[in-house]
């Protein structure tokens, strides 16, 4: 196994991490831009967010039969067969002269992402010591923050100075340089035993999760977490294109380095399930994030800022413990555990999209408050449903690296 600060360990959680970190860039690459789209395409501003959740929908829909393959051919190849496939669907992209034809290639480039993302906490899983295991989804997921920045601020910069097609050309470079790291760099699975067992007895797997109140508690609060989160920026950005602000996207773009704050908290959430408990950590998380809405409701750019800021930090904090959870909760067939929770975790982002941004076309940024009240108090009643159930499991079930 891959110990803690070991060299092993800080190769493979390099090459997971940048791995994650060009998944990432490609998946976010068009959220900045979508004030631009609907301009180019003359559509509204519900309709033009097609283009994120279509990557993200394709994304989650993909999630499980990238998993299941795995089971099969093991997690590396997976993941680099993912990663290739990125700039493909890129450079097809370039020649798209309808908005519904960019969406459908977009769906196609959240499949290609998929893989990667459906197995590499699965790898994490199978190839780190348990202490290893909760630092190292501490960083990779880091690394999604980091990747979710820098992809956004391409958008901007380069579509302000080259257009939309400049910044895919540039994004497209810059992935084929990455994709070579990653393969030198990402260790051969020693751990790893192919399955043997049929789809169908794969599908019981499935079936098996969805019917465990724990991961599937765990599943629900990231996709909740996940739609106020992701959406928040999309409709802050409108926000700042619009008047009083009448910000340039690309400066508009800059408000995505607030994820930074999620950077740190993402690492944090490590040490906090190993030292205090999952659910205080998940409650408090909840609280800060809809606290960053309420600061981000004063119209001033300084206050605006702050918001997205306190709305990063709790919910990649979120995020890191659900992922975590079910990733160590999940007895067998841990690929299609954590793809299960990527998947509701992309289909509430989706779909949040539509519902928050909704909220500001037709009642702007009041109704986008009352809109993420509404989400976040569903989620506090799912962590307390989430923390009663595991109250109610045998000794036996209960994960001992976690600190009550």
């Amino acid at each position: 196994m891959i110990e803690l600060n070991s060299p092993a360990y800080r190769k493979a959680t390099f090459a997971l991490s940048f791995g994650s970190f060009l998944v990432f860039c490609n998946l976010y690459l068009f959220q900045p831009m979508l004030p631009v789209f609907a301009n180019t395409f003359d559509v509204t501003a519900t309709k033009v967010n097609w283009l994120l959740a279509a990557s993200t929908l394709g994304l989650s829909v993909s999630l499980l039969p990238w998993a299941m393959l795995s089971e099969k051919i093991g997690r590396r190849d997976v993941m680099l067969t993912s990663l290739v496939l990125i700039p493909l669907v890129s450079i097809a992209s370039l020649w798209a002269e309808s908005f519904w034809t960019l969406v459908l290639l977009r769906g196609l480039m959240g499949i290609a992402l998929a893989g990667y993302a459906a197995v590499a906490v699965a790898y994490i899983a199978e190839e780190f010591s348990p202490m290893a295991l909760v630092m190292a989804v501490g960083g990779y997921i880091s690394a999604n923050s980091i990747g979710g920045i820098s992809g956004r601020l391409a958008g901007g910069f380069l579509s302000d100075a080259f257009g939309w097609h400049g910044a895919v050309i540039g994004m497209t470079a810059f992935t084929v340089l990455g994709i070579g790291f990653v393969y030198a760099l990402l260790p051969s699975q020693q751990h790893f035993s192919a399955s043997n067992t049929s789809f169908r007895a794969q599908f019981s797997t499935i079936r098996s999760h969805l019917t465990n109140p724990l991961l599937l508690l765990a599943m629900m609060i990231g996709g909740i977490n996940f739609a106020i989160f992701v959406n928040i920026y999309s409709v802050t950005a409108f926000r700042l294109v619009d008047a009083p602000f009448n910000l340039p996207v690309s400066l508009v773009s800059t408000i995505f380095i607030c994820y930074l704050a999620g950077t740190l908290t993402s690492k944090l959430s490590g040490r906090w399930a190993n030292r205090f408990s999952v659910f205080s950590g998940l409650l408090l998380s909840t609280g800060i994030t809809f606290l960053g809405v309420l600061v981000a409701s004063v119209d001033a750019i300084s206050m605006v800022i702050v918001g997205l800021l306190i709305v990063g930090a709790g919910a990649f904090f979120t995020h890191s413990l659900a992922y975590g959870w079910v990733s160590r909760r999940a007895e067998k067939g841990k690929a299609t555990a954590t793809a299960l929770y990527l998947v509701h975790y992309y289909v509430g982002g989706s779909l949040g999209g539509f519902y928050l941004i909704g909220c500001w076309e037709y009642g702007r940024w009041p109704l986008v408050t009352l809109g993420a009240m509404s989400l976040a108090a569903v989620n506090v009643l799912l962590i307390h449903l989430l923390g009663v159930r595991e109250k109610t499991q045998t000794p036996s079930v209960v994960e001992p690296t976690i600190v009550k």
